[in-house]
């Protein structure tokens, strides 16, 4: 009699390795926060925002890349060229996926553009009524559409587990904080790097 134990990578036997579909359910287990993107709502999906974790404040912003950078306090006179005031908005989807939107401010004028100007009212909006808000070329703007279903409220306590906006924050922000006038960011603003 062979006691050969069975070859676990046999072909035959692969079904014992593999996990069950509903592992995970088994587990006491909950979801951390370790990234924060800061964008804009996606078109397809419907958005709330928190009403009170928010924050006016200046950033850098690379298109190309699709990064925002914070300016630390010290240095936002000698870099306002390069930067934009901003409202960063907590955002949440109906799928819990939590992120900052960033919003461009009025000038010092008072002045706004059609498309911020539309985005500000989305985000008010938003704090209220789940919104899908897309682009509309034409018009120059972002159309808002306001959810007419009944859609429940989002879980924004499950979803923070407690983290304030210092914590989110520093999540998204981790890397992409400008404290210095010669950080490299800025030199190639300027097209010196």
């Amino acid at each position: 009699m062979n006691s050969t134990p069975p070859d676990p990578f046999d072909p035959r036997n692969l079904d014992a390795l593999r996990l069950p579909q509903n592992y995970g359910a088994g587990l006491d287990v909950r979801k951390m926060l370790v990234h924060l993107p800061v964008k804009r709502p996606d078109r397809q999906h419907f958005v709330r925002t928190h009403p009170t974790i928010l924050l006016e404040t200046l950033v850098v912003e690379l298109k190309e890349q699709r990064e925002t950078y914070l300016i630390a306090p010290a240095i936002r006179a000698e870099i306002s060229e390069e930067a934009a005031a901003k409202v960063l908005r907590l955002a949440i989807t109906r799928q819990g996926m939590l992120f900052l939107w960033p919003i461009k401010l009025p000038d010092a004028d008072g002045r706004h553009d059609t498309w911020n100007a539309s985005a500000l009212v989305a985000a008010q909006e938003a704090e209220k009524h789940w919104v899908c808000v897309k682009a509309n070329r034409h018009a120059g703007a972002y159309d808002v559409q306001v959810a007419t279903a009944s859609i429940p409220e989002p879980r924004w306590e499950e979803a923070l587990d407690g983290k304030t906006l210092p914590d989110l924050l520093r999540i998204a922000f981790k890397g992409r904080y400008i404290d210095t006038i010669d950080h490299p960011v800025i030199a190639q603003l300027r097209g010196l790097a």
